[in-house]
């Protein structure tokens, strides 16, 4: 038997030769109904054919995420040769979270401790697997208007983790940080420039920012459409150089993020947790909005990230492997249920 490849997250993290994908496995409109270890299998070398070998999954709470590491577990066992490593979130949620009176200065304790304590024994009972434990998803932007929290939550939940690891609790090379939009990181307005937020930043092992320039289609369309120098352009040299834009406001947002950070006098690395584009709309992003959503200009993103995160040696964790029914399950045509780069029965779009 060949030897036991041992990684970390400071192996993959920023590295090209282990692309990184989000991943919910999720074949129904609701979550209600889990997906089989043997489907997950199913998917699990779909991704791998692919080229994919870090994966972000969240919520502990459910069976999908201990069921995904073990499918990953059981096709490690079938082949030695198979590798694939998880990012694995905790969800956290603030005190009466979806509800109609939220308190976003106080926490859901007992929920949070849960998903936490959840991550470390999955963490824990499988550690050749699980590199990266992220503690809440946008769990601190504002708009997060059912849920988020102040920083000093998260930061008390990485403070906890980072100690379990120094006290030998948890695999001392587990890398420990947040999922959260690039404002929340203090990319965006002064709001978020806090103490705790610097706090944060200086507790994390890498920072994992979010950027959507998708959506800010529609919410701060400046960079979008066609310019009056465009207008003699052919269509596809007209998308061409909006998709060139997005990429570029993308990449403004990390900047911003690094420049804030950067000023804390803090050296820490970056990289993208999310950042993806849908397929198709009916809402604000389709033919009656901004015209954002189709394959075309999904595959032209996607071709650029990955292109640009590669050469600056930056993972990303694209949004996402497969189209999840479930996220917006009274409208079929919402965005949210079409970001995968797969169809929900695991057809290929024009991306790939």
């Amino acid at each position: 038997m060949p030897a036991t490849k041992e990684v970390t997250a400071r192996d993959i993290l920023g590295n090209p030769d282990y692309p990184a994908i989000s991943y919910g496995g999720y074949r129904k409109n609701s979550r209600e109904i889990q997906p089989s270890v043997e489907q997950l299998k199913e998917d699990m070398k779909i991704l791998a054919a692919m080229g994919v070998e870090v994966l972000r999954t969240y919520n502990t709470k459910l069976p999908h995420a201990s069921n995904v590491l073990e499918a990953i577990r059981q096709l490690k066992k079938e082949d030695s040769t198979f590798e694939m490593y998880v990012m694995l979130g905790a969800w956290i949620d603030c005190k009466d979270a979806w509800t109609a009176n939220p308190d976003h200065d106080a926490e859901d304790e007992e929920a949070n401790a849960a998903e936490i304590q959840r991550a470390v024994e999955m963490a824990n009972r499988h550690p050749d697997i699980v590199k990266i434990i992220a503690v809440g998803n946008e769990a601190m932007v504002k708009w997060a208007a059912s849920y988020y929290v102040q920083p000093g939550v998260i930061l008390k939940w990485v403070n906890h983790l980072q100690n379990l690891k120094q006290s030998g609790r948890l695999p001392a090379d587990l890398w420990i940080t947040s999922s959260d939009n690039f404002a929340s990181w203090g990319g965006g307005g002064e709001e978020y420039h806090v103490e705790d937020l610097e706090k944060l930043i200086r507790a994390v092992d890498y920072v994992s920012m979010h950027t959507y320039p998708m959506h800010d289609t529609h919410y701060n369309p400046d960079f979008w459409g066609v310019s009056v120098e465009e207008e003699r352009l052919s269509k596809p040299e007209q998308i061409a150089a909006a998709m060139e834009r997005a990429r570029d406001y993308a990449v403004s947002q990390y900047r911003s993020t690094a420049d804030y950070i950067k000023s804390l006098g803090i050296d820490k690395p970056i990289h993208i947790g999310e950042t993806g584009w849908a397929t198709a709309s009916n809402g604000h992003y389709g033919p009656e909005g901004s015209k954002a959503t189709d394959e075309y200009k999904s595959a032209l993103y996607y071709r650029h990230m990955r292109d640009w995160t590669s050469d600056e040696g930056i993972s990303c964790f694209y949004f996402e492997a497969f189209d999840e029914n479930w996220k917006d399950a009274q409208n079929p045509g919402g965005s949210e249920n079409h970001f995968g780069l797969f169809t929900i029965d695991g057809q290929a779009k024009y991306a790939l």
